[in-house]
C-alpha cells in the first residue's frame, strides 16, 4: 500500500480509540505529516524498535507494540512448546505510555499462550536481563527509549541468554511483522483475567533482592569505603528514571554514609522536566547535581539514564571544579581499578579478558595488555559483547572481568548480558572511595593513568540527518565513502581502509587487500599514518551517522589538537 492508503487503513480501523482517530483526522490536509507517519513501518532490528510516540505506522504506539509482540510471539512459538512454556519477562521504564505498552505486550504474549512475568512497576534495564536468566525465560521485552528525548519510546527484545536479540531472531520477527496485519492479526488476552488465571505473574521486591545480592557480590573492597565513610561524599541523580530506587540502595549497602540524591530529579517523570535530554553523556544535564555537590562538598557526582543501563560521572579537577569524565575515560579508570582490586582480593581469574567495542578507546587495550589481560574488540552493542563473553568462556579461552563501550555502558559479572548502571554505580563508587583513601580524586587518577599508559584522546561527532530524507542521506554518505575512500583525513595520509561490512582491509599505498576477523556491520575505519583511527558508523537507533575519532599523542595538548583537527573533518562530511 502507498502511504496514503496506509493512512486510510488506519483511519478506517475500529481498533483506534476516538482520541487516536481524532489525532489522525487532524492531519488530513498535511501531506508531509501523513507521509512521515505512514511511509513505512519503524524498522525492527536487533535493538528492537525505537521512535517518536504518536499514531501511525512509523510511530511508537500501542498498535505497533501489539503488532511487534504478535510477531515476536510467533517466533517464540516456533521454538517449540517446551521453549514457549518457559515464558517471557517484561520490564518498562519511566517514559510516558511505557506501562501501557508493557501491559499491551504482556496481553499479546498471554493471548498466544505464552506465560509472562512482568515487573509490578518500572525497573532498570539490567534487572530485565537478570530476570530472563534467573527465571529461565525464553525471551524478554523491555519498553524503553533509554536516553532519548521525551518524545521517544522504544521496544527492546531479549533472548534466553539475557542479551538483546541475535540477528537471526530479529530478522524472523521483522519478516513476521511484514506478513501480519497491524490490527487484525493480533491475539490478546484481557490483562486482569490473565493475571487471575496465572498467565501473567508480577515480579517485585523478591526479584529486586535476588538482583541486588548479585550486584553486592561484585564489591571487591568494601573496607576501602569504610575507611573513608565519615568524610566521603557523593551526589546521585537518576534523571527522573528507574535508577531512583536500586542504585541508592546498593550504595548504602556498600557503606556510603553521605549520599545526596538530587531531589528534583529523583521524581519519576517521563517528561524529564529538569533536562532537555536525560542523557548522562550530556554534561548540561548535571547542572542541578553540580549545584548540590558544591553545596555539600561532594567528592564526585554520579548519574544514570532513564532506564539505568548507562552511567556517567563528574569529578573535581585540579582547580576544584566539577568536570565530566567521558565514557572512554571512565571505562579505562574502571578497568585499571578492577585489575588491581581483583589482584588485591585474590579474585583474578587465571585467564582474564577485557572486552570493548571497535569504537572504544585503544587506551583500554594498553591498560589490559600491560597487566596481562587479553583484550578483544566487538561490534558496537552489548549483544556483541555478551556474545563474545559467552564464546570465550564456553570455549575455555578466558574469563571476562569487564566489558564496556564508549557510550557510558559497562558490564561486570555473570548475571546480566547488557549495560548495567546499577553494578557500575557500585564499582565506580568503590573506586572513588579507594582513591580518596590514597588522597586522590578520580581526576588525579586519570592523569596518573595517562602518565603510565600514554596520552589518548577521543571524540564522537554526530552528523544528525532527521526526517524522511535522513536515511537516504546516511546511505549516500556511506556509499560515497566506499566508492571513493579518502586518501587523507585533514591532511594526514590514510594508511589503511577497513570495511567491516565485508571484513576487508586495504593498504592505501599498495592497494593490497587482506581480511580481518570481524565482518557484517555497516562501519568504515581509516587508520592514519599518525596512529589515529577515524571510524564512520550509522546509528542503529537514531537518525544520525556517528564519526569516532580515536587519537594518540605525545601529551594532552597534542592529543587535543589532533582530536580537534579530525573532528572538524568529520563535521565536513555532512556538507
Amino acid at each position: 500500500m502507498s502511504y496514503k492508503e496506509t493512512y486510510q487503513h488506519w483511519l478506517d480501523s475500529p481498533a483506534l480509540s476516538p482520541e487516536e482517530h481524532a489525532e489522525l483526522a487532524a492531519i488530513a490536509g498535511d501531506e508531509k505529516e501523513i507521509e512521515s507517519r505512514f511511509f513505512g513501518p519503524l524498522e525492527f532490528g536487533t535493538a528492537g524498535l525505537r521512535g517518536i510516540m504518536g499514531v501511525g505506522l512509523n510511530r511508537m504506539n500501542v498498535h505497533v507494540i501489539r503488532h511487534a509482540t504478535q510477531a515476536f510471539a510467533e517466533v517464540v512459538l516456533a521454538e517449540g512448546p517446551q521453549a514457549a512454556a518457559r515464558g517471557v519477562a517484561i520490564c518498562y521504564d519511566c517514559r510516558n505510555h511505557s506501562r501501557e505498552f508493557a501491559r499491551a505486550a504482556a496481553c499479546v504474549m498471554a493471548g498466544n499462550g505464552i506465560p509472562v512475568r512482568i515487573f509490578e512497576s518500572l525497573r532498570p534495564t539490567p534487572e530485565l536481563s537478570f530476570a530472563v536468566r534467573e527465571y529461565g525465560c525464553i525471551a524478554g521485552i523491555n519498553v524503553t527509549a533509554s536516553h532519548n528525548p521525551k518524545e521517544y519510546n522504544g521496544y527492546k527484545v531479549y533472548w534466553e541468554d539475557g542479551a538483546q536479540l541475535p540477528p537471526r531472531h530479529a530478522d524472523q520477527v521483522a519478516r513476521k511483522m511484514a506478513q501480519l496485519d497491524v490490527f487484525t492479526s493480533v491475539k490478546a488476552a484481557d490483562y486482569d483475567q490473565a493475571v487471575a488465571a496465572g498467565q501473567i505473574t508480577l515480579m517485585g521486591e523478591e526479584t529486586d533482592e535476588k538482583f541486588l545480592s548479585h550486584v553486592m557480590a561484585q564489591a571487591n573492597d568494601p573496607a576501602a569505603v569504610a575507611r573513608v565513610a565519615d568524610t566521603f561524599k557523593m551526589v546521585y541523580t537518576p534523571f527522573h528514571g528507574t535508577g531512583y530506587k536500586l542504585i541508592p540502595e546498593a550504595l548504602r549497602r556498600l557503606g556510603v554514609k553521605h549520599l545526596y540524591c538530587e531531589p528534583k530529579q529523583m521524581e519519576v517523570d517521563g517528561d524529564f522536566p529538569t533536562v532537555v535530554s536525560p542523557n548522562p553523556e550530556n554534561p548540561e544535564g548535571f547542572y542541578l547535581a553540580v549545584d548540590l555537590a558544591k553545596e555539600v562538598g561532594a567528592d564526585f557526582i554520579l548519574g544514570s539514564d532513564p532506564d539505568a543501563d548507562r552511567v556517567g560521572i563528574m569529578v573535581k579537577d585540579a582547580a576544584g571544579e566539577y568536570v565530566t569524565i567521558t565514557g572512554n575515560q571512565t571505562g579505562v579508570l574502571l578497568l585499571d581499578y578492577l585489575i588491581g582490586a581483583l589482584k588485591r582480593a585474590g579474585r583474578m581469574p587465571e585467564h582474564p579478558v577485557a572486552l570493548k567495542t571497535i569504537v572504544t578507546t585503544e587506551m583500554a587495550r594498553a591498560v589490559a595488555e600491560r597487566s596481562g589481560v587479553d583484550c578483544y574488540d566487538t561490534f558496537t552493542g552489548f549483544k556483541f559483547l555478551a556474545q563474545k563473553k559467552d564464546q570465550l568462556e564456553e570455549s575455555g579461552q578466558g574469563e571476562v572481568i569487564f566489558a564496556y563501550e564508549e557510550s557510558y555502558g559497562y558490564m561486570v559479572g555473570d548475571y546480566v548480558r547488557d549495560k548495567d548502571a546499577v553494578t557500575a554505580a557500585l564499582l565506580l563508587t568503590e573506586m572513588a572511595a579507594w582513591y580518596a583513601g590514597q588522597g586522590m580524586t578520580l581526576y588525579d587518577a586519570l592523569q596518573a593513568l595517562y602518565e603510565k599508559y600514554g596520552w589518548f584522546g577521543e571524540r564522537t561527532v554526530n552528523l544528525v540527518m532527521p526526517g524522511l530524507d535522513g536515511l537516504k542521506k546516511m546511505a549516500a554518505l556511506m556509499a560515497g565513502l566506499r566508492q571513493t575512500p579518502p586518501a587523507d583525513v585533514a591532511g594526514t595520509p590514510v594508511a589503511q581502509w577497513k570495511d567491516y561490512q565485508n571484513g576487508s582491509v586495504t593498504d592505501a599505498a599498495t592497494g593490497a587487500k587482506g581480511t580481518m576477523e570481524l565482518s557484517g556491520s555497516n562501519v568504515l575505519r581509516y587508520e592514519l599514518t599518525d596512529g589515529t583511527s577515524v571510524i564512520v558508523r550509522p546509528s542503529g537507533t537514531e537518525p544520525k551517522v556517528k564519526v569516532y575519532v580515536l587519537a594518540r599523542g605525545t601529551d594532552g595538548d597534542d592529543c587535543a589538537a589532533r582530536v580537534e583537527k579530525y573532528a572538524a573533518w568529520a563535521q565536513s562530511l555532512k556538507d
